[in-house]
């Protein structure tokens, strides 16, 4: 069987990893999962969550929302209600652009450095 490097090796993602994935505290992603019941990891007999893609996605929608696009919580609530598909996307398109910002920056410190 060949080697696939787009193959994810993770099922499940610890909330620390969660957290430090999006610079917030544990607390705060357990505070989302109250308010947004969307997102909803999966707890292991003691208690200890874990997160599937999913949910790590669910939980990037909601931090573009809240976060990113500054939004109160019952106005996201909102958008994700009448508009999933709309916000879904746009928090996508988001992400890419700040990717896309992130490199252009490299390459004009890289263009600087000749």
């Amino acid at each position: 069987m060949a080697y696939n490097p787009n193959k994810e090796l993770k099922k499940y993602y610890g909330i620390a990893e969660v957290a430090e994935q999006f610079n917030v505290a544990e607390s705060l992603l357990r505070y989302w999962e109250k308010e947004f019941p969307n997102i909803k990891p999966r707890k292991s007999g003691r208690g200890v969550r874990q997160y599937t893609k999913e949910d790590i996605e669910e939980v990037r929608l909601v931090y573009n929302l809240l976060k990113v696009r500054g939004m109160k919580i019952a106005a996201a609530k909102a958008v994700l209600t009448k508009n999933r598909k709309v916000a879904s996307d746009t928090s996508v398109i988001i992400d890419r652009l700040q990717s896309i910002r992130t490199e252009l920056q490299a390459i004009s410190r890289e263009l600087g450095e000749l």
